[in-house]
Order: structure tokens, then C-alpha cells, then sequence
């Protein structure tokens, strides 16, 4: 025992053994449920009690990566959603993360307890990490890592028993409701299609490249049908009056393009002889970066890409736009040269990561400069930041444009998945340690008023959220679980929705609703310390 204690002093085995100890608590499951990476927090709380310390500079080095990768993470899709219908998702975090900071302060004026244990006790109900963090750099006190740790496994398993219970309670057809309420996800961006039947001379005998049609914008021919044939629309086709032209694109794009060509017509073209449509996801290394225009595909391969969906949202093609790893093309040819074209984008090949350092750590000096410039709000006095608010505004930013100059911030998903789970759990270990040391006297002292304030901060968001989601925005019960999954940052809540019904309407409203949420959360964790 002797010896186990004098290993311990050194910091280094102290530091594995708590990852050691905290993974295998994390990957324990009862009932399909799972502490995750907050097994390492509760094993760091542990360590923390009988006096063992993790060092401060692992910690923040762990909390900046894992800023950095969710900033890079959720950029592209953060100021994307902000230009589109889709935002009604984001409203719903937001005012979920509003409510949530509403409870707290009420929660923590009735037990009387102080910030660090209200905010923490906010991010746990919230399951959000990231908010720990900004509590902890706020509060400057390791009492929020305690508030976390009490209110996290409440927060994970009442998500989860809500989004799966209240469904079968209220007897609803999940498809059939989901199918007849509204659905923000087809934003007005999102990309339509129209048959049209040539009537103007003008284009008679003319092939694609001729008449120029890109002059429409975002409208692409995906296929001519001439009497019963359907022919793949290349640059050199021929295109005659009386032919109709099957169109992709914008509503007031495909509007124009037909006036100027004919009229719209109902068909049936989804039996064509040769003519397939077929969705293929971009997962090869050398198509990571390239466009459209880059590898010719109408040109080289007789192959057209009609649209793209990336992070759940469907976009109308674009040629210049940068192929990421996981999204999803739609393809218009015959059925041997989509097969041509699936292998080019699918293949295998042995590297996976693309870490680029230089980036990294440029992002992270920025971040860390920002986070520490002071910022003056009106009668509430002078915040920054830190440690976790500037990483994670410069990691946005750059992760929207993708490379500013020598920067490059579009990791492949593995890499960006392997930054952020080792700062994630280099910084759980830091902070549990912090936190253990004051954990049983303050469990002794405000125990039964931390198990209730965690649980009002916890139910409250979920009722009130779920309510404005199905009730003042009409949305459907996927969609309404799929959008509070997201505000509450809860993936387990998600995995429980996709069990229910086989369509990705939860995960689109997840996956729109989650980074308003994290950042609202991080944010409201700082502003929180001012009024409580």
C-alpha cells in the first residue's frame, strides 16, 4: 500500500491511472446507459478527496483542445443555420439554455447556495462540459465541478426516460405526425425539383454547354426525357422543343428557368430504364477539399451531382464548394458510371487523421489572447473570455471559413474526434481533482437541497422546452425531441429518439439545435456569476 501511495506522488502514473480507472467506470452500462467520459470525472473527484492533485497547466491545455475541436466542429454549421429557416432549432436552445439559467438563479436563492455550486449544478443538469468549463473559469472556484458531478447522471437519465416514455404515453404515430406537421429542416435553401417541357425556339437543337444555363444560378439538369426515353443530361446534349428538362434547384431559380424555357409539367421518372439517381458519402481522402468543378464529373465521368446534404441539411449543388468528409451527394447517370464515381469518393485509404500542428496551435495562442482581453457589458462590470470563451470564439470563426491564410481548420472527423476526447478528458482529470477536495463537506452540507436544485434545473428546461417546440412552433414530436435533445446537449436523449423511428428528423434537429446550446451554455455560465 505504501508503495501504491509513493507512485501516486508521481504526477504522470497519477494522471494515467485516473484515465485508467475513470474509462473503465465510463464504459460500464446499466440498462443500456453509460457515465461516458464523466466516469473520469467522478474517479478524478475521488482522487481529489484523499488529497491527490492533477497539475493546473494539464488542465487548461486539456480544456483548450477540447474547445478548439468543438469550435472547428460546430462553426460551418453555426453560421450556415443562422441564414436559414433552421433557425427556429437554434431559438429552441437558446431558449432552453434561458430557462435553464431562469431555474438556477430561483434554485439557488431558495437552497441558498453559492454560484460555483449553481452554475455547476446548471451544466450538469445541461450534461454540458463545455459549460463546466466556462463555469469554472468564471467562478475560479472547483465547487461547479462538484454541481456537475451531482446533477450529470440525473440530467443523462431523465433526457432519456422523457424522449422515450412520452411518445407511448401520448399514443402518437411518430411517421405519420412527423409528416404532417411543419418541417424547418427544408429551409429555404434547400433545393427542389422541376420538370419543365421545352417550348422556347431559342433552344431548340442546342446542347447543355450552348445554352449556358448556369446563368440560372443554382439550377442543374439532372436528366432529359424525350417521349419514353430518359437520356443523362452531358454538356453535349442535344437538347429539342418538346423535351422535358428534369430540373434541381432553388424555388425562385427553377421559377425563372421556366418561364424563360416552357412550362411545368407533371412525370413519373422515378422508374427510368438507365437513367439512377443514387446518394454516395464523401469518405476518401483525395476527394476531401476538391469541388465539383475541380473533378469535372459531367465531363469526365458523365455524371451529375444534383445536391449536397452536410451536418443533416440538404444544399442545392454548388460548384465551388469544398467536399468534407461525411457528406452526402446526390448523383444522376447510369448505373455502371455511378459505380465509377461511388468508388472514387468511398475507397479506403490507411490514413484517416490529418492533424495539421501549425494550425492547431496557431488557433489555440489566438483563442487563449482573445479569452483574455477584458470586455466591459453595462452595469454587470468587465468579463473575458478565458481559457475556454476564446479558443472556442476564434475556433467558430475559423472553422466557418475553413482556411484563413496558412490556417487550416477542416480536420477529417477522426482527427477533430481525437483532439477533442483527449482535452476532454485531460481537463475532466484536473478539474475532478480540484473539486474532490471540498466534495463530502459540501455533500454533508447541502446534500438533499443539491439532489432537488439539480432536478428542478433538470425537469423544468425539459417541460418548458418540449412544450415550445410542439405547442408555439408547431413542430412534430421528432422534431420536438430531436430540437430538446439538442438544447440539453444530450446525446444519449438523441440515440433514445432514433431508437423510436427510422428517419433522421431527430438528428437534423440535434444536430441544428446543439451548437446554439453549447456555446448559449458556455456563455450563460459566465453571465450567471452576476446574478446569483
Amino acid at each position: 500500500m505504501e508503495l501504491l501511495i509513493s507512485l501516486l506522488e508521481e504526477p504522470l502514473l497519477l494522471l494515467f491511472v485516473i484515465l485508467f480507472l475513470g474509462s473503465m467506470l465510463g464504459q460500464a452500462q446499466i440498462k443500456g446507459l453509460s457515465l461516458g467520459t464523466s466516469g473520469v470525472l467522478l474517479v478524478a473527484m475521488l482522487f481529489g478527496h484523499f488529497g491527490y492533485q492533477v497539475s493546473m497547466t494539464v488542465q487548461n491545455l486539456g480544456l483548450s483542445l477540447f474547445i478548439v475541436a468543438v469550435g472547428l466542429q460546430a462553426g460551418p454549421r453555426f453560421f450556415r443555420m443562422m441564414r436559414s429557416s433552421g433557425l427556429i432549432f437554434g431559438v429552441i436552445g437558446l431558449l432552453i439554455v434561458l430557462i435553464a439559467s431562469i431555474t438556477t438563479i430561483v434554485v439557488s436563492h431558495l437552497f441558498d447556495l453559492s454560484p460555483a455550486l449553481s452554475i455547476g449544478l446548471m451544466t450538469g443538469a445541461l450534461t454540458s462540459t463545455p459549460g463546466l468549463a466556462a463555469a469554472l473559469q468564471a467562478t475560479n472556484d472547483p465547487l461547479a465541478s462538484v454541481g456537475y458531478g451531482i446533477a450529470y447522471p440525473f440530467g443523462v437519465v431523465s433526457v432519456v426516460l422523457f424522449v422515450q416514455l412520452l411518445p407511448r404515453l401520448l399514443k402518437i404515430d411518430l411517421l405519420k405526425d412527423a409528416q404532417l406537421a411543419i418541417d424547418p429542416a427544408k429551409t429555404e435553401g434547400s433545393p427542389e425539383v422541376m420538370t419543365v417541357e421545352v417550348l422556347n425556339p431559342n433552344v431548340n437543337k442546342r446542347t447543355l454547354k450552348e445554352l449556358r444555363f448556369h446563368k440560372y444560378k443554382s439550377v442543374v439538369i439532372s436528366r432529359v426525357i424525350r417521349g419514353d426515353r430518359n437520356i443523362i443530361a452531358l454538356n453535349d446534349t442535344v437538347i429539342l422543343k418538346g423535351d422535358y428538362l428534369v430540373a434541381v434547384g432553388i424555388k425562385e431559380d427553377l421559377h425563372t428557368f421556366c418561364q424563360d424555357i416552357g412550362r411545368e409539367v407533371n412525370t413519373n421518372f422515378q422508374n427510368a430504364d438507365h437513367v439512377k439517381l443514387r446518394k454516395v458519402v464523401v469518405d476518401s481522402e483525395e476527394m476531401i477539399g476538391k469541388n465539383v468543378r475541380e473533378l469535372e464529373l459531367r465531363r469526365m465521368y458523365g455524371v451529375t451531382v444534383t445536391r449536397i446534404e452536410r451536418g443533416g441539411f440538404e444544399f442545392n449543388q454548388n460548384s465551388k464548394w469544398r467536399f468534407e468528409r461525411g457528406d452526402i451527394l446526390t448523383l444522376v447517370s447510369s448505373e455502371d458510371r455511378l459505380d465509377v464515381v461511388e468508388k472514387l469518393f468511398t475507397k479506403k485509404t490507411l490514413t484517416v487523421t490529418n492533424v495539421h500542428i501549425f494550425s492547431l496551435s496557431l488557433i489555440l495562442l489566438m483563442g487563449i489572447i482573445v479569452g483574455m482581453v477584458p470586455i466591459y457589458l453595462p452595469k454587470l462590470g468587465t468579463i473575458t473570455l478565458g481559457v475556454a470563451g476564446g479558443p472556442l470564439f476564434v475556433a467558430l470563426i475559423i472553422g466557418h471559413f475553413g482556411r484563413l491564410g496558412p490556417i487550416r481548420a477542416r480536420f477529417f472527423q477522426p482527427s477533430n474526434q481525437v483532439i477533442r476526447d483527449i482535452g476532454l478528458v485531460l481537463f475532466l482529470a484536473g478539474a475532478g481533482t480540484t473539486a474532490g477536495q471540498g466534495l463530502v463537506e459540501v455533500i454533508q452540507k447541502e446534500g438533499i437541497s443539491l439532489i432537488i436544485g439539480g432536478a428542478f434545473i433538470t425537469i423544468v428546461p425539459i417541460a418548458v422546452g418540449f412544450w415550445l417546440a410542439r405547442k408555439f412552433f408547431k413542430l412534430s414530436m421528432v422534431h420536438s425531441l430531436g430540437a430538446l435533445s439538442g438544447g440539453l446537449t444530450s446525446t444519449p436523449g438523441l440515440g433514445a429518439v432514433n431508437q423510436l423511428i427510422e428517419t433522421d428528423d431527430a438528428s437534423i434537429a440535434y444536430a441544428a439545435a446543439y451548437p446554439f446550446a453549447l456555446i448559449f451554455v458556455a456563455i450563460a455560465a459566465q453571465l450567471l456569476v452576476f446574478f446569483l
